[in-house]
Order: C-alpha cells, then structure tokens, then sequence
C-alpha cells in the first residue's frame, strides 16, 4: 500500500460525518418579500384619513337654511309653550295672543333664535368644514386705528341715510316703533340692537351667506344678494314705512361692500355696531330717555 495522501480536489467535497451538523451563519440579508412585510405595519392598525369637504357647497347651502327656518319655528314654538307652562307659576299677565306685542318677550325670544343661530354655524364651520371657527368666517383682528376709522364710518353712514326716506312714501308708525313702549322696552331694545344684534346678523349675512354666494356666483352677487335678504329681514318691523327699508338696503350694501373690500367680516360688524349705536344714542337723546317717542329712524 504506498503512503502517498490522496489529492482533496480530485476527492471532492467531504461528506460531514453521522451526527448533528454545525450551525449555518447568521445572513445579515434578508428576503426583499420579508423586510416589506416586517417594515410595513398590519392592515388592521393603519389609519386613513378623510379629507375635509370641499367649503361652500350649493348642497350645504340648503342644508344649512332648511335647518336653520325649521329650526328656528321650532324654537319660537317651544318658547311660547314654555311661557305657557310658567305663567301661572310666576304670575306673568300678558296672553298668549298678545306676546307678539310684549317688547320683553320678543326680546327673549330673540336670545333663543341667536343662540340657536350660533350653534348652526359653529357646526357648519367646525364639525362639517372642519375649521377653526373664527379662521372660517375671516374674521380678523383690527388695531385701535382701524377701529376708530370704523367706527366713525358708521357714525358717518346714519348721518347720510337720514335723508333718503324722504324718496319714498312712508309711514309714521310702524310695528318696530310699537314696541318701545316704556323706558325699559326702550333699554331692553338697546342693548340688543347695539350690543347683539350687529354681530349676530353680520354673521349669517356677512360671514355664511357671503360666503356661500361668492363661491357659488362671484362677489357682485354676494353683495347685492347679501344686501337685498338683509332688507328683507327687516321688512316685518318697518311694514309700510317703505323708506326706511330702502335705508336699510342701503346700509346692508356698504356692509357687504365692506366685507368685499377687505375680505374680512370684522369691519362690517363694527360698522354695524356703530350705525345702530348712533342711531339708539340719538333716539336716547330725542325722547328724554325713551320716554317720548317719535317714528324711528331706520335702524338695523
């Protein structure tokens, strides 16, 4: 037998032995199909987000006014009938069939309309377009300066419109006028129509429905069709006293212009307070603190 080793190449590759074989090296790749599937997380726990609806549809347009009459009915039902279960209670005199006349109930009454007004558009803005509320209706703040200009602007404008009732044919009495009928309905009427009047109506006509109407069709229309549902407003508490709703239009036309010209709604609000606060204060002075009254001036 030689001694000579045999050759390993020409051999080939050595079977291991019986027994367990040694591990296999850890691989630092992995399967491309692996790492995806390890990187990506479950279906089951991934979010998708909606994205928020387009703003100022002709559709929300009529689900928002549909809401807001129907609601509104609703709310004058249900604070008559409230007024009905406590009058007994608290010893209330004035019937149910003469409340349209009573100054305190209507203006209670006007307290629950905005409020429910208030919420419609807060939903509207922020739980339908999903917006911060002020951000949504462009309202932006103004300086001292600003304010002031302003606020003389609306002094300026119940000067001017004075003069154009005598355009048309009017009437010395109107329902509105009625209903100062004390010193304390004149209070009471005051303060709603300086303090809270001006903000509410500004915010449906100059923050919803402008918005609404200078989407659907331009900003010329918004103005005028603002300006026009705003005289239409006030028609019921100027009934033939037709040239104080043509001051009215007036006024609701320089507003909306306003919210036009500096795509903001803050200026007409403090444009309205101030017109509606020169006109109370002069109407303060005139009847010895709303103790005599003469016709109203065409106030909003």
């Amino acid at each position: 037998m030689s001694d000579e080793q045999p050759d390993k190449a020409a051999l080939g590759p050595m079977p291991y032995p019986e027994g367990p074989r040694p591990p296999a090296a850890p691989s630092s790749e992995m399967p491309a199909s692996e790492g995806a599937s390890a990187a990506a997380p479950p279906t089951l726990f991934s979010e998708s987000v909606e994205a928020p609806p387009r703003l100022w549809r002709p559709r929300d347009l009529l689900v928002f006014v549909a809401i807001l009459c129907g609601g509104l009915v609703v709310c004058q039902l249900l604070v008559i009938l409230g007024y009905a279960l406590l009058r007994p209670l608290m010893g209330w005199h004035t019937s149910l069939s003469t409340l349209e006349q009573n100054t305190f109930f209507l203006v209670a009454l006007q307290f629950v309309c905005y409020a429910f007004v208030l919420v419609c558009v807060y939903l509207l803005i922020v739980a339908h377009y999903r917006q911060p509320f002020w951000r949504g209706l462009q309202w932006h703040s103004l300086t001292l300066g600003q304010i002031g200009r302003y606020m003389a602007g609306g002094l300026l404008l119940a000067v001017a419109v004075q003069f154009i009732p005598a355009l048309l044919p009017d009437n010395n009495t109107f329902p509105l006028q009625k209903l100062f009928n004390s010193p304390a309905a004149g209070y009471a009427l005051g303060i709603l129509s300086v303090f809270i009047a001006p903000f509410m109506e500004e915010l449906v006509f100059r923050g919803v429905l402008y918005a609404f109407f200078e989407r659907l069709a331009g900003f010329q229309f918004a103005i005028v069709g603002t300006a026009v549902l705003f005289a239409g407003l006030h028609v019921p508490e100027y009934w033939g006293a037709w040239g104080r709703v043509l001051v009215i239009l007036v006024v609701g036309l320089v507003l909306s212009l306003a919210r036009a010209v500096t795509k903001s709604l803050t200026p007409s609000v403090v444009l309205h307070m101030a017109y509606n606060a020169t006109l109370m204060s002069a109407l303060f002075f005139a009847t010895h603190h709303f103790r005599t009254m003469p016709a109203l001036p065409g106030h909003s």
